[in-house]
């Protein structure tokens, strides 16, 4: 594939087409962007060749307009010496000097054509040049960011997790064991404090009743009377 032939594919293609169909984006767009830095490259170098022969060719059509100018001022003199065939022989110069500098001047025309196309392909690559780059460091970040989304998802899919999950469940009902052990060992086992709410509760419980009968005594000496 020649330079212009790649330049020109690379300039139409659609990135986030191509982003699309790769496998590895990160790796897709590396490659882009070295493609298109080649290019540019490439392309450069290759303006300023078509640069300097354009330099060339515009001095040569010049120097063939001066030459057919000067055939023109010989076919004067001639003309005014009365020598018609040394006239006729210097414009059949002049013309042909004509032709040479049309030939030139129509390449340059159609090598400034190629020039305006070449730099309005060279700014849109830069363009996109320039688009990714700004988006590899996104590319990047997103392609890890889905990468350990995907490996969570994975693991909460397995059996690893509720395996563990499992064994938390396992000690859980180990420690439970273990707590009601410890307060078998403290069952009927009366405390200091216990002891004395007992006595507290005891006192209250002596003190009703005996309000109780003091009241009921009372109920019952009214009735008599």
């Amino acid at each position: 594939m020649g330079i212009f032939s790649r330049f020109t594919d690379i300039v139409n293609s659609n990135i986030n087409s191509i982003l699309d169909k790769a496998e590895d984006p990160e790796k897709m767009v590396r490659l882009i962007i070295q493609e298109m830095e080649d290019t540019l490259v490439e392309v450069r170098s290759a303006s300023a060749k078509t640069l300097a022969s354009k330099k060339e060719i515009s001095s040569h059509a010049i120097k063939m307009q001066n030459e057919a100018e000067d055939w023109r001022s010989k076919a004067e003199l001639a003309i005014s010496k009365n020598r018609e065939d040394l006239a006729r022989a210097a414009l059949q110069e002049k013309k042909k000097c004509d032709q040479h500098a049309s030939t030139l001047l129509s390449e340059l025309k159609a090598i400034d054509e190629q020039i305006t196309k070449l730099q309005s392909e060279v700014g849109q690559l830069q363009d996109k040049l320039a688009d990714a780059k700004t988006r590899q460091k996104t590319i990047l970040l997103r392609q890890k960011t889905a990468s350990s989304r995907l490996e969570v998802k994975r693991n909460l899919d397995s059996s690893k997790v509720d395996a563990a999950m499992g064994r938390f469940e396992q000690y859980e009902r180990k420690i439970d064991e273990l707590e009601s052990q410890v307060d078998a060992y403290d069952l009927g086992k009366k405390t200091l404090v216990d002891e004395f709410a007992e006595l507290e509760s005891d006192d209250e419980i002596n003190n009703e009743l005996a309000a109780l009968k003091k009241k009921m005594q009372s109920q019952s000496a009214a009735s008599k009377k």
